[in-house]
């Protein structure tokens, strides 16, 4: 069977955690921040955990990664 590849978009943003999870930075943390509330700012700036229905996906797009 062929090495499966990883997609070239999906390596740039997602990672895997020690534990096996995979994380991705928030969107919408760019640019025009200064309509944004504080709190959403914060927010936006942890990363955040692909959920349940999207996990078995997320781990096609970057199988060696």
């Amino acid at each position: 069977m062929p090495k499966a590849k990883s997609h070239s978009g999906a390596k740039k943003r997602l990672s895997r955690t020690g534990t096996g999870k995979i994380k991705y930075a928030h969107a919408f943390k760019s640019h025009l921040l200064t309509h944004k509330k504080r709190d959403r700012k914060r927010r936006l700036k942890q990363t955040g955990i692909v959920g349940s229905a999207n996990i078995k996906y997320a781990r096609k797009l970057i199988p060696y990664k």
